[in-house]
């Protein structure tokens, strides 16, 4: 554990970064394997946490990074079967950095997206000039806002059963990508709510799964295959190892 009143890098009291204004009291960080890592970062808020899928080498790395979050009871699985392990394994493997971000207070959206710019700042400062975003249910309202107010470090979205709530400033993503993935049988938020954050946004894709719920669960691979297929793109990688 590290202490975290950041003595060597002082903070702009006027206009903080998102890890300045944690406020941070401490840090710790566990390397699980070479690829993966646990970072628990404990504030006066409460703690965030960040598990993070590396690139095996390296000199593997691409200049990007994906950045997940989950839904209103927090959560760093994602929606289907572990979906976001399965993506930082994937793409990490590619040279893609992965970091999945633990609300200190989840269903604040506020906090949240707080939370989720910190991830983005971890994953500038690791190397990453382009970043796309993901949340989960009321993580995509987590995702959008936070895109919205990142421009220049994030350069797409993609949602999964996102809430319209908390998208009303979606307009401002300007055009940036936006994919949303959601379930035809949705039990908690009805498919309208991904063409409505569509509608606020004016541009983006909306896929959707037929006969699944909620929690997506029936369509890992689908979503998996359309991420391989439209990742690239919004994070300008035009050249990645095969699997």
């Amino acid at each position: 554990m590290t202490d975290g009143s950041g003595a060597d890098a002082p903070i702009d009291p006027v206009d903080p970064t998102a890890l300045e204004a944690l406020h941070t009291l401490a840090t710790s960080e566990v390397e699980v394997t070479p690829t993966f890592r646990h970072r628990e970062t404990y504030t006066m808020r409460g703690l965030l946490s960040v598990l993070w899928h590396e690139p095996e080498e390296s000199r593997m790395a691409q200049p990007a990074a994906i950045v997940a979050c989950g839904g209103a009871m927090g959560g760093l699985l994602g929606p289907g079967h572990g979906l976001y392990h399965q993506l930082g394994e994937q793409w990490a493997r590619r040279g893609v950095r992965f970091l999945r971000v633990g609300y200190r207070e989840p269903n604040n959206l506020d906090l949240c997206a707080h939370d989720l710019a910190c991830g983005v700042e971890m994953a500038r400062d690791a190397g990453a000039e382009r970043v796309v975003v993901m949340g989960h249910s009321f993580g995509g309202a987590v995702a959008i806002r936070t895109a919205v107010v990142m421009p220049a470090s994030v350069a797409g979205v993609v949602t999964f059963a996102t809430q319209s709530a908390g998208c009303e400033v979606a307009g401002a993503l300007g055009g940036r990508p936006l994919l949303l993935f959601h379930g035809d049988k949705d039990e908690l938020l009805a498919p309208e709510a991904s063409h409505m954050v569509q509608a606020m946004a004016g541009s983006g894709e909306v896929v959707m799964l037929p006969g699944d719920g909620h929690l997506l669960a029936k369509s890992d691979e689908v979503i998996t295959d359309r991420l391989n297929d439209w990742l690239p793109s919004a994070l300008g990688v035009t050249s990645l190892p095969a699997d």
